[in-house]
């Protein structure tokens, strides 16, 4: 189940949202630039590394960039693949932009970066002594997953549903596809854990996503409530409700 798109108006412009997209963009070109050797110590200078994190093991000089506690945002600007960045930035796109409607610019940016900040850490503690760097800014999405499902579980999100040889698309509320992907999350990190290496960092998820929901409340707007009620779109919720 992929999202394409909800039928959430914003009343003002995303213009974090798009800069985040805009920065993550040109960070995985740059780092593509590299090619493969010089790209992957690019990973490990900016990446945040368990191992590192906790003072078990130092980065050699030549890869110590930056501070063990900052990788835990620089982190967030890098990716490994372009699936990886595209997967991202859709999501941050579809459900960021309501996001930083309900509590303004800056109040998004450390929104944003706390949720990012404690899911790096929920996946570092699953696994302290890891040498693998976290790359990628699903944990920092993953909470504002966790608010629009509190704000907005009757939004309409279009899906895409791919059927074997067939896809469809349909909307469906936005409080069963969040729900759903994060039963996702819990269910993949239980299968993954006590697994060494690399992989989805599944635990970060998770941690963004409950991060997500407990601070909402505290960076939304007074005015804006919680489990706001649906758009009036009788065609479409008639058919997929």
């Amino acid at each position: 189940m992929i999202p394409l798109k909800d039928d959430n108006p914003t009343t003002i412009q995303p213009v974090l949202c798009i800069s985040f997209i805009a920065i993550n963009i040109l960070v995985f070109l740059y780092q593509f630039s590299l090619g493969p050797q010089l790209g992957q110590a690019f990973v490990y200078q900016y990446g945040a590394i368990p191992v590192v994190l906790f003072g078990g093991e130092q980065l050699p000089a030549e890869l110590g960039a930056v501070p063990p506690v900052m990788s835990l945002m620089t982190s967030m600007f890098l990716h490994g693949g372009f699936m990886h960045l595209a997967g991202n930035m859709l999501y941050l796109w579809i459900f960021g932009n309501n996001i930083e409607d309900v509590m303004g610019h800056r109040r998004f940016i450390v929104f944003y970066v706390l949720c990012g900040f404690i899911a790096a850490m929920s996946h570092a503690l699953t696994d302290p002594g890891s040498v693998v760097p976290m790359i990628g800014a699903s944990g920092a999405i993953s909470g504002l997953l966790g608010a629009y499902l509190l704000i907005y579980p009757h939004a309409q999100v279009l899906v895409l549903i791919p059927l074997g040889f067939f896809t469809q698309m349909v909307y469906i509320r936005a409080g069963w596809v969040l729900g759903f992907w994060f039963l996702m999350q819990v269910f993949s990190g239980g299968m993954s854990a006590g697994q060494q290496g690399g992989g989805v960092a599944w635990f970060a998820h998770i941690g963004g996503f409950v991060a997500g929901m407990i601070f909402i409340g505290l960076f939304k707007r007074p005015d804006v409530r919680f489990f706001n009620p649906p758009h009036h779109h009788p065609r479409r919720i008639a058919r997929w409700r």
